[in-house]
């Protein structure tokens, strides 16, 4: 580096310069414990990006699924496909409980859903990004937009020399790698050189393109509580299942591309799923289910729905691929066609061509070894100061707020460690 570093740090007035890469959710709780725990600490927010929490703002919808209503770390840690060890005994620092609390304490009230996501009572991400941008104001936080960071060195004396973006060269006393995914980041050739392995990056939490004429022309619909699987790998995923224009998405297609991230891209996105969509009936229960229909309701038309779970068009169309005319009753049903529309139902098998990453259903598995990290201080075993915090760490967690939490933990663990340390 041949430029000057800027004299923003402390070295002159003995004042700790923490720098936190990173404007996003994890950067921001990470500076804002460091601010808030220790006054007297310089905290800068460095963000390459030209928006503060970009991906809070557009999360839930636009509502920000701040966290999930799971209490119990033990049950918490099992939403993350990667990280659930390390993240179980990080949980029993700081949970959803506590981040409900933080956020009270700053006036954000949070409200539960039926089906445990907790979203602010307004329905609106900006409550959340306007918490955080005047309680960092308030506490002195100096935020750097459009500045990130090109590469990251250690001084031989302690403390760290860093080139940003716009050429300036900065110096810090500690430094939080708080950026969220480390894909297409300048940081990880530094990483790297300071002998941190980053694990091998891959998307998760996506939705799968299929083209098949059984869902053809029924977009928007959607089943509750379906299940779906891999075919020949992997465990099944149950809830709502959603028809779009290019396939299938809604929250147990992203659960299961979290857990098969990785098998999913070695396969390059190319392979079968079987979708039960009345969730865990049997052959023999829906069997039986037909021979009732046959018996009590013979002069029926199959085609009329048969299943309150499954939309009516849906229904028909299962029907009609299975072969079965518009005009057969229950009574004249045959033997195949029933054998037919019952595999339809429970073991349906759908060729997945291709991923659709939606702008609020992006994750990347992959990252800062989580070996390399002491998790009680968030900090590097390799380079001491050197924190992280957040997705740029090898965790990630299914969706309904479980990443949002990942990044309040580990971020609070991070702060509370840099806090710590810039008071000795």
């Amino acid at each position: 580096m041949s430029k000057k570093p800027q004299d923003t740090h402390s070295h002159r007035n003995n004042t700790p310069h923490v720098a936190i890469v990173g404007g996003g959710a994890a950067g921001f709780f990470t500076a804002l414990t460091v601010a808030e725990l220790n006054p007297s600490a310089k905290v800068t927010i460095y963000e390459k990006g030209q928006k503060w929490l970009a991906k809070v703002k557009i999360s839930g919808g636009g509502r920000c699924n701040v966290t999930h209503s799971c209490f119990d770390p033990k049950e918490l840690s099992m939403r993350y496909p990667r990280g659930a060890r390390e993240l179980r005994a990080a949980f029993y620092r700081w949970q959803p409980q506590d981040t409900l609390d933080w956020f009270a304490e700053r006036g954000v009230k949070i409200k539960r859903e039926e089906d445990g996501r907790m979203f602010p009572v307004t329905d609106d991400s900006q409550t959340v990004i306007d918490c955080f941008l005047k309680t960092s104001q308030e506490a002195g936080v100096q935020r750097l937009k459009g500045v990130g960071l090109k590469s990251l060195e250690v001084l031989d004396g302690g403390g760290f020399e860093f080139e940003r973006t716009d050429d300036q060269v900065d110096r810090a006393d500690a430094v939080c790698i708080a950026t969220g995914s480390l894909k297409a980041s300048s940081l990880v050739r530094s990483l790297e050189g300071l002998s941190h392995t980053i694990e091998p990056l891959a998307p998760s939490l996506f939705a799968f393109n299929v083209a098949d004429k059984r869902t053809h022309g029924l977009a928007g619909l959607s089943v509750q509580d379906a299940q779906v699987q891999v075919v020949g790998s992997g465990k099944p995923q149950t809830g709502p299942i959603l028809l779009t224009h290019r396939g299938f998405s809604g929250p147990a297609i992203l659960r299961l591309s979290a857990w098969e991230a990785r098998a999913l891209q070695e396969q390059n996105y190319h392979f079968e799923i079987a979708i039960n969509w009345l969730k865990d009936m049997t052959e023999n229960q829906v069997r039986e289910q037909f021979n009732r229909l046959r018996k009590r309701s013979g002069k029926n038309n199959v085609h009329s729905k048969v299943f309150d779970a499954l939309p009516r068009r849906l229904w028909e169309r299962l029907v009609t691929v299975s072969g079965i005319g518009e005009d057969t009753r229950w009574a004249q049903l045959p033997k195949d066609q029933e054998t037919t529309l019952i595999n339809e139902l429970i073991d349906g098998r759908y060729q997945v061509q291709g991923k659709t990453t939606n702008k609020d259903e992006f994750v990347t598995c992959g990252g800062v070894c989580r070996k390399e990290i002491d998790w009680r201080r968030m900090e590097s075993k390799i380079v001491p100061g050197l924190h992280f915090a957040g997705e740029c760490i090898d965790i990630d967690g299914i969706t309904g707020g479980f990443n949002f939490q990942a990044a309040w933990t580990t971020g609070r663990i991070a702060g509370e460690a840099m806090a710590e340390a810039s008071c000795d």
